[in-house]
């Protein structure tokens, strides 16, 4: 039997598969089908859109930071009770890693899950011109997984019938949609504030408008047959199989200021041990009493940072977990309210949970952007000296210390190698985003720090522990 998968990818960032990906998600969730999302690459903005809409949590697949296996397992266990997965490309559709191969593209992701895929074209002030720009894409798709087309910003629908036209006589390929030009002004300008709107249902009339739109414009039925495809089986031995029951419990900060986790992290620490317990810094809850860990994923502390400098208890049971050894890793945003302070950019200052000595200056510009492959350069409870894994890193901060901590791995990337994050006590601190899958120890590793900080603490008393040096 097969499984109903789609991926919605671009001729580049920007053509509209933003857009088309929600319109699809929210029009077939309008007739009544069950849709999972999932998004190509290491991006968090998206998926949350993805989960608005379809109220499944969407998932990641990344062919560059997972092995091949391991985006199959993923595909497989998220597309699971699902009528059909609609996946989200990045970038363009050959755009990944490297100029040279299509790892971490989109088209290698769809060759890998072998997925029909609907190429989005701008053919704004073009008509048979897009037949050689489908064309194009056509004849370096090795295998040729694209399977139809949606024309985005035409000017009209006789424009639209110009290039199906042609598209489909030089092409041999359906035209199933199209969007026009000021259709594309319906989604507002993606950027990180936005998730709390989408959390709190604000753009929820916006996915219906967009639903509406594709149902009107586009041949869902036409899409849903192209969407079938032969099924993928999953691995024998799963690596989100449970391997032994809840040993302890790692308290999970999340909330409108840290949400950024990919699920298989939380799954891989539930599947080696860990009962997970979530708490809210920004609803000024503490770390939960019987906690022997503590995660601090990404987000944007910077949006509420007034909001976390009044919140003294949750900043005060942070740091007091901390100091007092229990095995804590902060990404990102979390990275960010472990300094001493969070300064925006009209130059307000926001005191932080005040763990990390020095602060974090938000800048208008991007400070760093792209794939990291990481190597441990010091012992530590997630990455050993030597030990390997992959992540992304994205901000627009930048930290700055006087007396800064050790560094506690190497990251390297596309502009070369450098020394990243902060080891203090047992806090492993820094601006990258981590997936555990790929590198699948640092979750048991995790999982066996706060075994031995419960262990201790039993013996010795949280205090005696902190002061005995064994943190």
């Amino acid at each position: 039997m097969g499984q109903r998968r789609i991926m919605i990818a671009g001729t580049s960032s920007g053509a509209g598969k933003t857009t088309v990906t929600l319109g699809l998600m929210a029009a077939f969730h309008a007739r009544g089908r069950i849709v999972q999302g999932f998004k190509c690459g290491p991006d968090y903005i998206d998926p949350a859109y993805h989960t608005a809409v379809t109220g499944r949590t969407s998932r990641n697949l990344d062919s560059w930071m997972l092995d091949r296996q391991t985006v199959k397992e993923v595909y497989v266990r998220g597309a699971a009770g699902a009528e059909i997965s609609i996946m989200e490309g990045v970038m363009g559709y050959f755009d990944g890693r490297d100029p040279l191969t299509d790892e971490g593209s989109s088209a290698d992701i769809s060759r890998l899950l072998d997925c029909p895929v609907l190429l989005v074209v701008n053919c704004a002030s073009m008509a048979r011109s897009a037949a050689a720009i489908v064309k194009g894409f056509q004849l370096m798709d090795a295998g040729s997984k694209i399977a139809g087309v949606i024309a985005n910003r035409v000017g009209s629908e006789s424009h639209y019938q110009l290039v199906k036209a042609a598209i489909e006589q030089e092409c041999g390929l359906p035209v199933v949609g199209y969007l026009k030009k000021n259709m594309e002004a319906a989604i507002p300008e993606r950027h990180l504030g936005l998730l709390p709107s989408v959390e709190r249902g604000e753009l929820d009339p916006l996915f219906q408008t967009l639903g509406e739109l594709v149902s009107a414009a586009f041949d869902l039925d036409e899409i849903w047959k192209i969407a079938e495809a032969p099924a993928i089986e999953e691995a024998a031995s799963s690596l989100f199989a449970k391997k032994k029951p809840a040993t302890v419990k790692i308290a999970v900060a999340r909330d409108a200021a840290f949400n950024f986790y990919y699920k298989e992290n939380l799954e891989l620490l539930e599947a080696t041990g860990a009962e997970l317990s979530f708490f809210s810094p920004l609803a000024d809850e503490p770390v939960p009493q019987d906690a022997a860990g503590l995660y601090i994923g990404g987000g944007f502390p910077e949006e509420f940072a007034a909001r976390l400098t009044e919140n003294e208890q949750a900043r005060n049971s942070i740091r007091l977990a901390a100091e007092s050894g229990m095995p804590v890793l902060a990404e990102c945003g979390g990275f960010m309210y472990l300094t001493q302070s969070i300064e925006d950019t009209a130059g307000r200052v926001y005191p932080m949970a005040g763990v990390i000595p020095g602060r974090t200056k938000m800048q208008k510009r991007l400070a760093a952007l792209g794939y990291r492959e990481l190597t441990g350069l010091r012992p530590n409870f997630l990455l050993p000296a030597g030990e390997k894994a992959r992540g992304h890193e994205f901000h627009y901060s930048t930290f700055l210390s006087d007396n800064p901590p050790p560094a506690i791995w190497q990251a390297s990337g596309r502009k070369g190698t450098k020394e990243e994050g902060c080891l203090l006590h047992h806090v492993a601190a820094s601006y990258i985003h981590f997936h555990f899958a790929s590198s699948p120890e640092m979750a048991a590793r995790f999982v066996a720090a706060c075994e031995k900080y419960k262990e201790n603490l039993q013996v010795m008393g949280r205090e005696d522990y902190a002061l005995s040096g064994d943190a």
